[in-house]
């Protein structure tokens, strides 16, 4: 199940309400370190030296009790009490290079301006450029609004224990996050909080897809037709295509324009390739729709533009609207229970709602919410650090109110193309009649999946490219 996002206040009712079962805190923090040391173990190597940075809160008891289970590593442990005496050991521990640094220092309850001397000693650790693995919140953060506290570590990997606090999802937070990721097993009692805010775990997507029957054939998988690619962007087509073959409908038809048939067709062999014109008539089978990867050089087209909204307005069965066309549309009206998703990225949402991506940014989750109502209440995925899934539920009764983080994915995936994988990927799945009976899961899983292959890859090497992307996607478990 999701993590419902926190605020501190729900968190710390969460804890009592565990101590009150009997669930001691130390065995909570025993767990808890045994969570970081196997996270820290995954970020170095044999041999390597770990430095423990831990001070006199439940913070540092959580990095204390991940010593004894670094097997194999070199651990150095440092317990920060006098921070103007601590500074030159802090110093001289970082001069030796360790692997990695856990930070141990203070944790959300942190609530007052830090002391220059504690600020000084994490500017050494920031400055020392080592890769740091932050225990609950990079030390120095303020968990509730994702300000600091006059300085803050610079984490590379953030284990928060139990559920992301909220502050730890805003903009002004991410340098400091890093990658956050969620220890969800330390034995804490079910969370009964709420929030609007859901953070996606892996294991949501569990025998996801559901398996398929063996009496089906292409014609049960359903029909993605898809319109992509313009002169110049013509590789847009063809990787929106492989994203949605990877997800496996039956069909998958991609419709072109004249001057990139031949290109296109030539770098496709099981998916369908046909020349878009204002004439052109959709398959009659399609059981999805996507329009706008890599048709930049066709923006200002009046047929296109009249194209995508009569598509809004009339089609039926999943509509995905990506790059170009989103400026095509206006705020009009869908079929009662079609299916309409967006995907832009902060710019494109900017020009949807006429403000600026940094408005968009300063707050996503209501710059999701408008953009969901503006558009008859579609489905957004707002792209990005942190990608967001949701949309408005005020517009119609069967929507969810839940907004969805998703966690997978790393910087690398800020290649050319990229996008226009997953527009295709997303769409290949919602082609499909089994998961469409389930609309926000099936996007979540195909944006989980999306960044997930990425990391895998990443994991690997570090020069892979979209390419590889649109080989692997759809195959992480």
């Amino acid at each position: 199940m999701p993590i419902p996002v926190l605020n501190l206040a729900q968190m710390r009712a969460w804890e009592k309400s565990t101590w009150a079962t009997g669930q001691t805190e130390a065995e909570v923090i025993k767990r808890v370190g045994k969570r970081i040391a196997r996270r820290a173990r995954k970020l170095t190597r044999t041999d390597d030296t770990i430095l423990i940075l831990a001070g006199k809160g439940h913070n540092g008891d959580d990095a204390r009790a991940a010593k004894t289970h670094l097997d194999g590593r070199k651990v150095k442990f440092l317990e920060l009490l006098l921070p103007a005496g601590d500074l030159l050991k802090v110093e001289m521990a970082l001069r030796e290079k360790p692997a990695l640094v856990i930070d141990g220092i203070f944790g959300i309850g942190l609530n007052r301006p830090l002391g220059d001397a504690w600020q000084k000693i994490i500017t050494a650790v920031n400055a020392a450029k080592i890769p740091v693995l932050s225990v609950d919140v990079p030390s120095g953060l303020n968990a509730e609004t994702g300000e600091t506290f006059g300085a803050a570590i610079e984490a590379a990997v953030t284990l928060t224990i139990g559920a992301p606090k909220i502050g730890m999802l805003a903009q002004a937070a991410w340098s400091y996050v890093g990658r956050l990721e969620v220890a969800d097993d330390v034995g804490l009692v079910p969370c009964s909080a709420q929030s609007e805010l859901n953070w996606t775990l892996a294991e949501d997507f569990e025998n996801f897809p559901p398996p398929r029957t063996i009496s089906g054939n292409k014609g049960t998988f359903g029909h993605a037709a898809i319109i992509a690619g313009s002169f110049g962007y013509h590789g847009a087509g063809v990787l929106t295509a492989h994203g949605a073959q990877r997800a496996q409908p039956g069909l998958v038809t991609l419709f072109t324009q004249p001057e990139t048939y031949a290109p296109v067709a030539a770098q496709l062999a099981a998916a369908m390739v046909n020349i878009w014109t204002p004439e052109t008539l959709l398959p009659k089978n399609a059981s999805a729709i996507l329009i706008g990867p890599g048709l930049a050089a066709k923006k200002d087209s009046a047929e296109l533009k009249h194209f995508t909204r009569q598509l809004w307005r009339e089609a039926k069965v999943p509509l995905i609207i990506d790059a170009s066309a989103l400026d095509f549309l206006a705020a009009e009206d869908f079929p009662e229970n079609a299916v309409r998703v967006l995907t832009p990225h902060p710019g494109e949402a900017a020009r949807l709602l006429e403000t600026t991506a940094e408005k968009i940014q300063a707050n996503r989750v209501q710059s999701l919410r408008d953009l969901s109502k503006k558009f008859g209440g579609a489905w957004i995925v707002l792209k990005g650090s942190q990608t967001l899934i949701g949309r408005d539920e005020t517009v119609r009764e069967d929507a969810r109110p839940a907004i969805f983080v998703n966690p997978s994915g790393n910087p690398q995936l800020a290649q050319g193309g990229s996008g226009d994988l997953l527009g295709g990927f997303i769409t290949g799945l919602l082609a499909q009649p089994a998961l469409q009976t389930d609309v926000g899961k099936t996007i979540r899983y195909a944006v989980w999946q999306h960044g997930a292959t990425a990391d895998k890859l990443q994991s690997a090497r570090t020069n892979w490219t979209i390419e590889d992307l649109a080989v692997e996607i759809g195959n992480t478990i």
